[in-house]
């Protein structure tokens, strides 16, 4: 255990695994949330004798939440990912990660790059893909689990011929026709990102190509933006030489590339012909995470959680995340205003800094919306993010849950069955208290932001990434 108890205990490995039917509740559940949340992370980064070297790459963890009858059950379980496998049988990983790389010979090195093994350590999110659950990661198989048990059922396969390296784990669903949206990056001597759909029947998942967007150098792209017409990447000057990388051998975060002179671009596609609308250029920055997009008068504004340079990512090594306070760079809120063929301006739309960022998703996802959820953190910028938050992105105005000692995860909206606003619902969120060394699913009001109950689980649950909610008859 760490000599001293602070947000570095969600950096320290769960090994065990729990089937909990009760936990004990403070406050009491709304009557209406039936359902169950998943949460996705690393468990651990230890690899045998070996250890990985970023948060991102920690192998990944389940976490269920289930909901019924004022009770909340709770059961977590590693992912069987081909990399697990491999760390439990041999006592070090196999498969390359964002910032970890196995000791490999040269020739090793460029036949995977060649051909690539992926470890499917699909440790980000969790979805629903094709009528099947399945956890998520930015290489491009997913990993197909049991919603009841957690256990897992295999590396999902696509038959499609759809080739690429770097996918988003950040899908967006089509409103119409629940298809999911989603893009992948094919690294060659002409690479290019490509806009795909995976249609919403259960049969065998197919992906078909929408559109094709050329890059000599491809950019790091965690996710994206979706309007009720649009597909919009954001280009950031953060880049990758696919061949420098193919000689290189080291992991994909040691290959990327801050080229500050460049500008970041908005790719603008239409996401039914795929036809490529437009490219708007701003001042470079980077974001890991886009928030909402919408269209209004003919121009189609952006909204993400924008950083001056690439620092967050190298803040988010291991060895820097247990040696200070927290990372040294805090994103912006920012909503960028596009013109196809002409520049891009923004606004900034809080004075909060914040990230892992949620919205009333069903409801106003591609459309004009009111408000936004995420962790935040106060002014001092070295401490790491203690604080929930709920930004009113029309007038800048921000609600805070905070609690001494206590670091929350990202904050889950959940709607309301009859909810009349946007904000009608609660906000789930999973919280390190390090003062007891355990954790608790928090529930907050979200329209007034005030507690309405919490659920302790009786150990620490490592910082993790994203999850999902589905409701009473969707698992």
């Amino acid at each position: 255990m760490l000599p001293e108890v602070d947000h570095r205990l969600g950096f320290s490995p769960l090994e065990r695994e729990f089937e909990i039917d009760a936990l004990p509740v403070e406050g009491e559940m709304p009557p209406w949330l039936r359902g169950t949340l998943f949460r996705n992370g690393p468990g651990t980064w230890e690899a045998g004798e070996s250890k990985m070297r970023h948060w991102f790459d920690g192998l990944a963890m389940l976490h269920r939440f289930g909901f019924r009858e004022d009770e909340v059950s709770y059961a977590n379980k590693y992912l069987r990912s081909p990399q697990y496998q491999h760390v439990r049988r041999e006592g070090r990983i196999g498969y390359s990660e964002f910032a970890t790389d196995p000791c490999r010979s040269i020739f090793k090195r460029l036949t995977s790059a060649f051909s690539p093994e992926f470890g499917s350590n699909a440790s980000v999110t969790v979805h629903k893909l094709a009528g099947r659950f399945v956890a998520l990661t930015e290489t491009p198989l997913p990993v197909e689990f049991d919603p009841e048990t957690l256990e897992t059922v295999g590396v999902l396969e696509y038959r499609d011929g759809v080739e690429g390296i770097g996918t988003s784990p950040h899908p967006h669903t089509d409103p119409k026709s629940g298809d999911a949206l989603n893009t992948i990056t094919h690294f060659s001597r002409t690479s290019e990102y490509r806009v795909f759909r995976l249609p919403a029947g259960t049969g065998t998942p197919r992906r078909r190509i929408v559109s094709r967007i050329p890059a000599r150098e491809p950019a790091y792209m965690h996710s994206f933006g979706q309007t009720e017409r649009h597909v919009v990447l954001a280009e950031y000057p953060l880049v990758v030489n696919p061949l420098k990388m193919l000689l290189t051998g080291r992991p994909y975060a040691e290959n990327l590339a801050w080229k500050p002179e460049r500008p970041t671009r908005f790719h603008i596609v239409d996401r039914e012909s795929g036809e490529r609308a437009g490219v708007c250029e701003a001042e470079g920055f980077f974001a890991f995470h886009h928030v909402n997009a919408f269209e209004r008068d003919g121009e189609i504004f952006v909204d993400l959680l924008a950083y001056p340079d690439d620092a967050v990512i190298r803040d988010h090594y291991m060895d820097a995340l247990l040696s200070r306070r927290g990372p040294t760079a805090a994103a912006e809120l920012r909503r960028y205003r596009l013109r196809p063929g002409k520049s891009a301006s923004y606004e900034k739309l809080s004075d909060e800094p914040l990230e892992l960022p949620r919205m009333n998703y069903e409801a106003r996802n591609g459309r004009d919306y009111s408000y936004v959820y995420g962790i935040g953190q106060g002014e001092d910028q070295a401490s790491w993010p203690d604080r929930l938050v709920k930004v009113h992105v029309r007038d800048g105005s921000a609600l805070v849950w905070r609690e001494e000692g206590c670091y929350p995860g990202e904050p889950v909206f959940v709607p309301a069955p009859d909810g009349r606003s946007e904000d009608s619902g609660v906000v789930l969120s999973v919280v390190l208290d390090a003062a007891s060394e355990t954790s608790f699913l928090l529930v907050l009001d979200a329209a007034s932001f005030g507690e309405v109950a919490r659920a302790r689980v009786p150990h620490h649950i490592p910082f993790g990434f994203h999850g999902q909610y589905f409701g009473e008859g969707e698992t």
